[in-house]
């Protein structure tokens, strides 16, 4: 047993005697090794011209200098193929057409802060409109190409009580206290949040000074030109917006005298408008707000006015994302959750639906989520760019007509790695769960030397959210696994997006719980076919899958060990301190910790350490605010009191997304594996009979 909070290198040490990674010669050179995971390229954010002829994305590789994940822009040509770089040496993102094509914005940073870059195509050159104290975003051309909309944090002045006495030159005082009295004055990801909120901003193309164009406590942000003179955007001015954090509405912004209008007024979210092509319509998503866990996204059409709003596709099974405007104006696409993978709609302004593409993703490098995303030409014969998704590689940039022909992938961005190594295969596993015979869809990879003897390990990952959704898609996490030997098995629980509305509102204020039997079919199923041997059974998950983890092993002994990643440990805890609190005791758990504490800790595995026998290891970045350090923290001292085998890794410097820099992958991996490798009977039982064969066992 542990006895300490231990730091990655240190647990690493420790593991190194127990686990045989594949960095040796021979055929394990060829597997997919934890360096490998600065090998991978992959494509984001694919924006085709107006006239259809020409594709910007978002070309990401790994930096080994910086420990980063670096995006540059890269042009490639759809008739003829041709690749070539855009905007290198600087990490770059969101590529924006002009309206004739004849130019791009996008953001990036320079030494002297964030900015936003105009580039020209015909000549390459490129400047930047403005000086940013703030990092702007969400950069939108306005229909005349003369002006670029964009949102930006705008600082307060931050509340105070005193006045503290002035320092004396020299002298090394403590930092100055800080006052919150927002509800949410921490995010995931940003930390400790600046006093002050998001504005709307607009500015010349030709560079200049930004003019703020709306103002307040009240954060408004994804502006759309609805013309010329006027912006749309989203945000929430009611006086008790801290307590209704879905809440939002669509204005029309008048830039003349910065007027502004409410264009909707429902109970529940709307955001996200999109203009028509002749300006006579707005697409915008949201839903009337029954204050439940989860609620599907529908899509809506409404007057340039705010009249006549009305629903389209209401019998629609999935929830629609992404949306833009087929350039006839005749109809929408939108992206859609679709059984594990994401597909592209055309919605009709009739309602009537029709799939255009399937297969998009593959954007999310680490774990195998559904992300990705599509943009669309103008002209008589309209194409799509999107990121094409595989299980065997990470995402590249496809191409497809908007009537669903001629799909081409047209890059190979990892080429000069994969088809060198071996991979595991990969399938898709159907099992009806044991609790009520729900389907429950899964996939497995297969490690290259796989035989269904009933011997190899299994490794089941469970995907966070919980309203999130896997897919057959390339992930940096599993393969890791595989390559070392687990079959790995990857599925999406009652709970998960993509499945309808229904499926995923079945753990609603009961999260987790018969999830949990679906799970287990799964693991059933594997052991069934003689996949996997049932003595060397593993389980893992992240977030939402860390509770579910840390929920397993409260309830079953069969698994030789288990790694609980950033979960959430205690709802109470949670509704109290996370970056998230007022959604999950208004929305999640609707009810109040000091009336009814029982309706958090009934769903808490907190509530049930004391039935933990499983050998467990936590995890959490030092700067996750999602679900903060302590509720690992919890368990884990739950643990240990109750004498229980665990470890506690802090990750410094990371938030809820651990992820985020290629190092802190391997090391989230190798470490999950060097903990199941202690507690594998098959390496254990390895070890005891090498050291009678050397002499080096004691006798008892």
């Amino acid at each position: 047993m542990f006895t300490r909070t231990l730091t990655l290198t240190a647990l690493a040490a420790v593991f190194a005697a127990q686990t045989v990674f594949a960095e040796t010669q021979g055929a394990e050179s060829k597997r997919f090794t934890a360096d490998r995971v600065f090998d991978i390229e992959y494509a984001a954010d694919p924006q085709i011209s107006p006239d259809g002829k020409t594709i910007v994305y978002v070309r990401h590789s790994m930096d080994r200098l910086t420990d980063r994940d670096v995006g540059q822009l890269w042009t490639i040509d759809v008739a003829s193929g041709e690749h070539r770089p855009l905007v290198t040496g600087a990490s770059a993102a969101s590529p924006r057409w002009s309206p004739n094509g004849d130019r791009l914005v996008y953001t990036t940073a320079s030494s002297a802060g964030p900015e936003i870059r105009v580039l020209y195509l015909d000549t390459g050159r490129s400047f930047a409109l403005a000086q940013f104290l703030q990092g702007p975003s969400e950069a939108v051309w306005s229909p005349d190409g003369k002006m670029i909309a964009f949102s930006m944090l705008v600082p307060a002045e931050t509340p105070s009580f005193a006045t503290p006495p002035k320092q004396p030159k020299g002298a090394a005082w403590s930092d100055p206290v800080r006052v919150f009295d927002d509800i949410t004055f921490r995010a995931d990801g940003a930390g400790y949040l600046p006093y002050g909120a998001n504005q709307v901003f607009v500015l010349p193309v030709d560079g200049g000074t930004p003019r703020q164009v709306t103002s307040g406590e009240a954060p408004m942000q994804s502006p759309a030109w609805l013309a010329n003179d006027t912006l749309l955007v989203s945000g929430n001015l009611a006086e008790d917006r801290e307590m209704d954090p879905i809440e939002s509405e669509i204005y029309a912004l008048e830039l003349s005298d910065l007027s502004v209008r409410a264009l909707t007024t429902r109970d529940g979210p709307d955001y996200t408008p999109v203009v028509s092509p002749d300006g006579k319509r707005i697409a915008y998503r949201g839903y009337d707000d029954k204050v439940l866990s989860y609620q599907q996204d529908n899509l809506y059409v409404m007057n340039a006015d705010g009249s006549g709003s009305t629903e389209l596709a209401a019998d629609f099974f999935g929830s629609f994302d992404q949306t833009v405007w087929a350039p006839d104006g005749k109809s929408l696409l939108s992206l859609v959750g679709d059984h594990g993978v994401l597909s592209l709609y055309r919605v009709g302004l009739d309602g009537k639906t029709t799939q255009v593409a399937t297969n998009i993703g593959g954007a999310s490098i680490g774990r195998p989520y559904a992300d990705g995303s599509f943009s669309v030409s103008g002209g008589r014969k309209p194409v799509v760019a999107y990121t094409a998704g595989f299980a065997d590689r990470p995402s590249e940039v496809g191409a497809i007509g908007l009537d669903g022909k001629n799909s081409k992938v047209l890059t190979a961005l990892n080429d000069d790695m994969i088809p060198y190594l071996e991979m595991p295969r990969m399938e898709e596993i159907k099992v009806a769960s044991s609790h009520d015979g729900q389907e429950i869809e899964a996939w497995v990879y297969l490690p290259p030397d796989f035989k269904a003897d009933g011997t190899f390990p299994m490794l089941l990952e469970i995907h966070g959210g919980p309203f999130q959704m896997y897919g057959p898609y390339f992930s940096s996490e599993l393969q890791r696994y595989a390559a070392e030997g687990y079959v790995t098995i990857w599925s999406n629980p009652r709970g998960s997006t993509g499945y309808g509305e229904d499926f995923a509102h079945a753990i609603d204020r009961a999260y987790p719980g018969n999830d949990y039997d679906d799970l287990m079919s799964l693991v059933d199923e594997l052991v069934a076919r003689k996949y996997v041997s049932e003595e060397r059974l593993f389980v893992t998950g992240g977030s939402g899958g860390g509770i579910l983890t840390a929920w397993i092993v409260t309830k079953t002994d069969r698994f030789a060990a288990a790694a609980s990643i950033k979960p959430v440990i205690n709802w109470m805890t949670m509704a109290l301190s996370a970056d998230i609190a007022q959604y999950v005791r208004r929305h999640w758990i609707r009810e109040d910790p000091w009336t009814n504490p029982e309706a958090f800790l009934k769903f808490s595995p907190i509530r049930y350490v004391d039935k933990v026998v499983t050998p467990t290891l936590l995890m959490v970045g030092e700067e996750d605010f999602r679900t903060p350090a302590w509720e690992a923290e919890q368990f884990y001292t739950g643990l240990k009191m109750n004498g229980v085998d665990t470890a506690l890794i802090r990750i410094p410097g990371a938030s809820h997304g651990i992820t985020g820099r290629p190092s802190r992958l391997i090391a989230l991996t190798d470490n999950i594996m060097g903990w199941f490798a202690k507690y594998d009977p098959a390496k254990t039982d390895k070890a005891a009979v090498t050291a009678v064969q050397d002499g080096s066992a004691t006798s008892p």
